[in-house]
């Protein structure tokens, strides 16, 4: 019978002359609701990787292809391979997601479309730019506020989505295509929480 995470972790330990912690450890988890225990799991097999990846290092060496960041990096650019090479309408990730939350909201001024869909100021003013340009939305002034534009989405603009919605599943379901469907939910899980 293969050896669980937690058993793994107790065993890396022990190797380590901290055989006295993983008891108290094993108990801790044994106690945690099965949700939490598999994220506890996941620290530690994090945890005794780490330390098993580092043994020849000296204190302090800090490799970036073992930081989260790295790793975030590769899953947005493997998400962006797939996303611009099955989109239509020449879209890139930041328009379609401006364009759908829109849809969502509209009318909307732009920094709220900015917040809406994580995107600073300076990016959703390019974004919103090049869609006003493509004919994909239009402004209007806010007629409580003269100052301010109010955006909606042009006909264009909702039909470019109609165009690209279910080719938008398609993005997301290979995206996460290497991961089963409990692996899918603690990872957005997991995301949401950092995020």
């Amino acid at each position: 019978m293969p050896l669980t995470v937690l058993q793994q972790a107790s065993a890396a330990l022990g190797r380590t002359g901290a055989c006295a912690a993983a008891t108290p450890l094993t108990i801790a988890l044994t106690r945690l609701n099965a949700k939490d225990q598999q994220i506890a799991e996941m620290d530690i097999a994090m945890a005794v990787n780490r330390r098993d990846d580092t043994t020849n290092d000296t204190e302090g060496d800090y490799h970036v292809d073992r930081q989260i960041g790295f790793f975030l990096r590769q899953a947005t650019q493997r998400h962006v391979a797939i996303f611009s090479s099955l989109i239509g309408d020449n879209l890139t990730t930041t328009q379609w997601a401006a364009l759908t939350k829109l849809r969502q909201i509209e009318p909307c001024s732009q920094n709220q479309l900015g917040r809406e869909t994580a995107m600073d100021v300076a990016t959703i003013k390019g974004v919103v730019d090049r869609l006003v340009k493509r004919g994909f939305i239009r402004t209007e002034p806010d007629p409580k506020d003269g100052r301010r534009l109010m955006l909606s989405l042009t006909t264009d603009g909702h039909q470019a989505i109609e165009r690209n919605i279910a080719t938008a599943f398609d993005i997301s379901e290979k995206t996460l295509e290497p991961l089963t469907s409990g692996e899918r939910m603690m990872l957005l899980e997991l995301i949401r929480k950092i995020g």
